[in-house]
């Protein structure tokens, strides 16, 4: 199974008030298995950043300026989500915001050429996950980072990819997996020639290492040996007694 997890940064709240994405930020994985894929874009939204969503992500109408607009990097990222599954937190804000643009972009070009995203993609809301786990909890995505013991410390702003990465983790972690997160930014991947970060997604070895046996020493023998006694007087027998018998 692909699933690509995914987090947005906007200009404000509301697409329906005119509102833009201005970073993209994806991680893919396989099979629960982080490829090292990647998919990272800053967007120039065509419009204003609002000082609360600036406060927010930090990332500010001349650091976009240059950016290419939604059109130009629309094809490139519907071809890296098409047919996965999403994994996104609080995914009707992100999902929402994603339609908007594809919208806009199909008028535009005069057919419906791409999206919604909900009828080409399954989508899963890792904070309802969340919610439906840990019932009146708070379920952000720090919250979650603390109760799962995922170092989330280098993250003092939102930043799409960041946040994309270290849902990666969290979502593993909440569903049973387990990830770990290289910050190196000597680690950048060559990639495909899509954008890259610095910041690497690495597994842990999960591969069982060699176990050492340990023998009981004659004390823990004959405490074994007095355990089995008193079971067989208050038993009758002891099934441990048959442990030591040759397979029929």
């Amino acid at each position: 199974m692909r699933q690509i997890i995914l987090d947005t940064e906007t200009t404000g709240i509301d697409p329906r008030e005119g509102h833009r994405l201005i970073e993209i930020g994806a991680v893919e994985m396989v099979n629960r298995r982080l490829t090292g894929r990647t998919y990272h874009q800053y967007i120039n939204p065509e419009r204003d950043i609002e000082a609360e969503a600036m406060a927010v992500h930090g990332i500010t109408n001349e650091r976009v300026a240059e950016e290419p607009v939604f059109a130009r990097v629309a094809d490139d990222f519907w071809a890296f989500i098409a047919g996965a599954e999403l994994v996104i937190h609080n995914a009707p804000f992100d999902v929402g915001f994603m339609d908007h643009e594809f919208e806009m972009l199909n008028r535009r070009r005069g057919e419906p050429r791409l999206g919604p995203v909900a009828e080409h993609c399954r989508i899963l809301d890792t904070l309802q996950l969340a919610r439906d786990k840990h019932p009146g909890q708070r379920n952000n995505l720090d919250a979650l980072c603390k109760r799962y013991e995922i170092d989330n410390g280098h993250r003092v702003l939102h930043g799409a990819l960041l946040d994309a990465e270290i849902l990666a983790d969290v979502y593993l972690a909440m569903t049973g997996g387990q990830t770990a997160l290289s910050l190196d930014p000597s680690a950048a991947s060559e990639g495909d020639g899509r954008q890259q970060s610095g910041l690497a997604i690495r597994r842990l070895d999960l591969e069982p290492g060699r176990l050492r046996v340990v023998a009981p020493d004659e004390r823990e023998l004959a405490a074994h040996r007095d355990k089995l006694s008193r079971i067989r007087e208050a038993a009758g027998e002891c099934a441990w007694d048959r442990l030591d018998e040759a397979p029929s």
